[in-house]
């Protein structure tokens, strides 16, 4: 692929876009777009034209009926200028191979659309959910994060456990039963768990598990491993004085590196 065109969607809350196009850039996509999802409507803007579609956070709608459910309807329902389903160009671009990050809010998007984990291939039926946080409130701190090396996840290929913040008040992952969430485990479609900063390994323990995730799940990815959703922002942690202990010389990777790693895999292609 020649030039790695980026889109990242806001409107209606979105509150993250514009560092999330500026981690894209430095991530080294040639274009990183922020648009309203208005022009999408209006077909003014065509998924077409990009190749990796970005969901950031924010507090889509005000949260209200539950995280990102208004948006997720509007996906579902509504058609663009030329009559076109914005179901459908968003089923034509994820068919074509093309990269899709739900952020957040980006990714209680993705799961109430049914985007992800799409067991059996199963697109837009919705088989999980993210509910809210077992401390009842919202949190607001860094967490170190464990990729899962067996997963397809092209975004988390080769990293180590990495500290990026949360912030965030239904990030609780619920499965629609015990054998769905033991598909995700068996599967490998855990993309990133939540760490214990002591022992680096998986935890179910607040604060190092912010929401109470079972298996500590703080992200998701899809069979085809090019999706992937994530509760923690990495696009809040694209410069080393972004992390709280910098000048003590905490130098964790930065949470850039599964932006780097989705557009060196769209260079490939």
């Amino acid at each position: 692929m020649g030039k790695v065109n980026t889109l990242v969607i806001t409107g209606y809350g979105t509150n993250s876009h514009l560092e999330t196009a500026h981690t894209a850039r430095l991530a080294g996509a040639d274009r990183a777009d922020v648009v309203h999802f208005s022009d999408l409507v209006t077909a003014g803007v065509r998924l077409d034209d990009y190749h990796f579609l970005i969901f950031p956070g924010g507090f889509l709608d005000g949260d209200d009926l539950g995280a990102a459910h208004a948006a997720g309807m509007r996906w579902r329902y509504m058609k663009d200028a030329t009559g076109t389903p914005l179901l459908r160009s968003l089923e034509k671009f994820l068919d074509d191979g093309k990269l899709v990050l739900g952020i957040c809010n980006g990714f209680q998007l993705l799961v109430k659309l049914g985007v992800l984990p799409a067991l059996d291939g199963k697109r837009f039926e919705r088989q999980v959910s993210l509910g809210h946080n077992d401390s009842a409130r919202y949190e607001d701190r860094w967490v170190r994060l464990l990729p899962n090396p067996h997963s397809p996840c092209v975004f988390t290929k080769g990293l180590q456990t990495m500290a990026v913040p949360v912030r965030h008040g239904e990030g609780k992952l619920i499965p629609m039963d015990d054998a769905c969430l033991r598909r995700l485990e068996t599967e490998n479609l855990i993309a990133l768990q939540y760490a214990d900063p002591a022992t680096g390994l998986p935890t179910q323990e607040y604060p190092a598990n912010p929401n109470g995730s079972p298996l500590g799940i703080a992200g998701l990815t899809d069979p085809t491993g090019r999706v992937l959703g994530l509760m923690p922002h990495p696009e809040a942690f694209h410069h080393v004085t972004n992390h709280p202990g910098w000048t003590r010389g905490e130098l964790d990777p930065p949470g850039t590196l599964l932006f780097v790693n989705a557009v060196r895999h769209l260079r490939e292609l």
